[in-house]
């Protein structure tokens, strides 16, 4: 199911067929104790619990979903797994998508983040990536296209989120993206969005409904990381599921 065409805040709900909490299989393979780690106080213990159990997960899972990844949005992504060099407990952490093997923060990426609110597939760009006033430029001249491919999608704003529960989401119209251009136009602006699935979602999150997030964002990916390139023509698959 495609996020615009669910009404909650562009999240797209579980599949209720895996009931089970530990079912790797079918969905990306998080327990509740992944969530709880970002409860844990102090930056050494929190990292030793973030590598012990949820870094394996992301490097895995990043491994997986980068060919995935390329084939469905038909462009080049090598994964990068968060290394949190800041001595801050992180509230959360990441494996991000990027168009190349030597870093991300340089450029536009998507992100499959995890934090004690639940997992979250997101756009970024971040105040020290490269060519911001070029995307920002990009994001005005081609407003209109983009307002009817995200054809009404809810996207949360992440940039200044508590943490603690799920920003709340807005249409992704006109205003969305002039709001997103001159966020990219400032000196030290950066842009941070997507979707969110709560704790409870997540446990039953399958792999499909994430790579699903991550295309319903491939238009804005798309002007992060080479100025505005049209999304390829939908198959009639595709076009079905609309």
């Amino acid at each position: 199911m495609r996020a615009r065409d669910e009404g909650r805040a562009g999240i797209l709900p579980p599949n209720n067929r895996w009931e089970s909490e530990g079912n790797d299989v079918a969905n990306l393979g998080f327990k509740p104790t992944d969530f709880e780690v970002f409860g844990i106080e102090g930056f050494g213990a929190r990292m030793e619990k973030i590598y012990e159990h949820v870094r394996p997960k992301l490097t895995r899972l990043g491994q997986e979903l980068a060919p995935e990844l390329s084939r469905k949005l038909g462009l080049e992504f090598y994964p990068h797994v968060a290394k949190h060099t800041r001595r801050l407990p992180p509230p959360e952490t990441w494996v991000a998508f990027g168009p190349s093997p030597r870093g991300y923060k340089r450029y536009g990426y998507l992100a499959l983040c995890i934090s004690r609110a639940g997992l979250h597939a997101r756009a970024v760009v971040k105040a020290e990536a490269e060519s911001r006033p070029e995307m920002a430029r990009e994001l005005e001249a081609h407003r209109g296209h983009l307002v009817r491919e995200f054809n009404g999608t809810k996207i949360g704003r992440y940039e200044k989120w508590d943490y603690a529960r799920l920003p709340i989401a807005t249409a992704a119209e006109s205003e969305f993206f002039d709001a997103l251009a001159q966020a990219l136009g400032k000196k030290t602006g950066w842009i941070d969005l997507g979707f969110g699935w709560t704790v409870h979602e997540a446990l039953r999150l399958e792999r499909g409904e994430m790579i699903e997030a991550f295309h319903e964002l491939e238009p804005l990916y798309r002007v992060f990381v080479s100025g505005y390139c049209a999304r390829p023509p939908k198959t009639a698959g595709e076009k079905r599921r609309r």
